[in-house]
C-alpha cells in the first residue's frame, strides 16, 4: 500500500537520492545535503507545530508500506514571500500611440514584480520515474489539497503553484540563456541552487528593474515563455484539474509559468467531508482519497471506502496505514 507521510530528518537519504534523479531545473529539489537537511528539519517542526504557520514547510513522503521505500515527495509551503520577497515576471502587454503618424503600437514585455506575497505554494512533486502510472502521482498531488483541507486556517486564501520550465533536448534552458543570464552572469545550475541555499540577496541586487519587450529577445527564448518541461505536463493537468490556471505569472530564471486557484475552490477540498470511521468490510466501494483529519501526524492512501449512515466504512488495513481507531474521524474525498 502507498501511504503519503509527514518527512523529517531520517528521510534524508531517500530525499537525496530524489534530488538526484529529479534532474536539472527543479529548485525544490537541490542535490545538497545540508540544504535538504534544513528543508526536512523545518518540515518536522512545521508538522509539529513548533513554528510560526506562515513560515511552515509542509514535505510530504510516498511509501511503499511493504518495501519501506520512498516513491516521491511533495511540498506545502504556507506563505511565499514572507522572509524575502518571492519575485516573478509578469507577462504584460504595454500599449504606445503615436498621435503624429495616428498608430498604436502594442508591446508584450516582461516586468519584474511581488505578487505571490503570502501566498501558500504547493510543489516540490516528484515521483520515481517507474511509479509515473497507476495512481501514485495522483494520490501524493492530492495528499496536499487534503492537507491544506485540515486547517484552512494555517493556509493562504490562494494557492499558487511553479512548474518547472523548458529545456531543450541538449539539456540546456533557452530562457535563462535568452534573458536571465544576461542579468546574473552565472551558470543556471549555480543561481538555480543559490535560490535555496542562500537568503536570495543576489536576486533582489541583480534582477532587471525595468520592462523587458519580449521582441529584443531571441526566438528561443521567447517560444520558452510559460513553456512547462517536457516532465511537468501532468502535473499541469492534474493542477488544471483541480482549478488552477495561469496567473500571466512565470519564472524569472526558467521562464515556467506559475498557476494559482482560491484555496476554496480546489476540487479536493470542496469535495471532501469528514466522516466518523466504521471499521468492516466495504465491499466492492470505490477506492477513494482518505487522510487523517489534523496536520499533526497527517497521513493520506487510497482505499476502498463505502459510505454508510454518514460513516466511512473502512477495513482494517487501511485504518492501520491512516493510524487510526474506529470512531475516529476521517477525511474522504467524494
Amino acid at each position: 500500500m502507498l501511504i503519503v507521510r509527514p518527512a523529517g530528518p531520517a528521510d534524508l537519504a531517500s530525499l537525496m537520492e530524489l534530488a538526484v534523479l529529479s534532474g536539472r531545473g527543479f529548485t525544490s529539489l537541490p542535490e545538497d545535503e545540508a540544504t535538504l537537511l534544513t528543508r526536512l528539519e523545518l518540515s518536522e517542526a512545521s508538522f509539529a507545530g513548533t513554528i510560526a504557520p506562515r513560515e511552515a514547510w509542509y514535505t510530504l513522503m510516498l511509501e511503499d508500506s511493504e518495501t519501506g521505500r520512498i516513491e516521491g515527495l511533495a511540498g506545502v509551503r504556507a506563505a511565499v514571500g514572507v522572509t524575502r520577497p518571492h519575485f516573478s515576471f509578469r507577462v504584460m502587454t504595454l500599449a504606445q500611440f503615436s498621435s503624429a503618424i495616428n498608430t498604436r503600437f502594442d508591446h508584450k514585455a516582461l516586468v519584474l514584480v511581488n505578487e505571490c506575497a503570502g501566498w501558500t505554494e504547493v510543489g516540490s512533486l516528484y515521483l520515481r520515474p517507474e511509479r509515473r502510472s497507476g495512481g501514485a502521482g495522483s494520490l501524493l498531488a492530492r495528499s496536499r489539497y487534503m492537507l491544506i483541507g485540515t486547517e484552512r486556517q494555517r493556509f493562504s486564501e490562494t494557492v499558487m503553484a511553479e512548474l518547472r520550465g523548458y529545456f531543450a533536448p541538449d539539456g540546456t534552458c533557452p530562457f535563462w540563456q535568452g534573458v536571465a543570464s544576461k542579468f546574473f552572469r552565472l551558470p543556471f545550475d549555480e543561481a538555480d541552487h543559490m535560490v535555496m541555499s542562500t537568503d536570495g540577496q543576489f536576486i533582489l541586487d541583480l534582477a532587471p528593474r525595468h520592462p523587458i519587450y519580449v521582441e529584443l529577445i531571441d526566438e528561443a527564448a521567447q517560444d520558452a515563455i510559460g513553456r512547462v518541461h517536457v516532465e511537468g505536463e501532468a502535473a499541469r493537468a492534474m493542477l488544471e484539474h483541480e482549478g488552477f490556471r495561469g496567473s500571466g505569472l512565470i519564472d524569472i530564471f526558467d521562464g515556467g509559468p506559475t498557476y494559482s486557484v482560491p484555496r476554496d475552490s480546489i476540487r479536493t477540498i470542496d469535495r471532501s467531508d469528514t466522516l466518523p470511521i466504521a471499521g468492516g468490510d466495504p465491499g466492492d466501494a470505490p477506492e477513494r482519497l482518505v487522510s487523517t483529519t489534523s496536520i499533526k501526524g497527517f497521513r493520506a492512501t487510497r482505499a476502498r471506502v463505502m459510505v454508510d449512515g454518514g460513516r466511512a466504512v473502512l477495513d482494517s488495513g487501511a485504518i492501520d496505514a491512516l493510524r487510526l481507531k474506529p470512531g475516529e474521524m476521517v477525511r474522504v474525498r467524494q
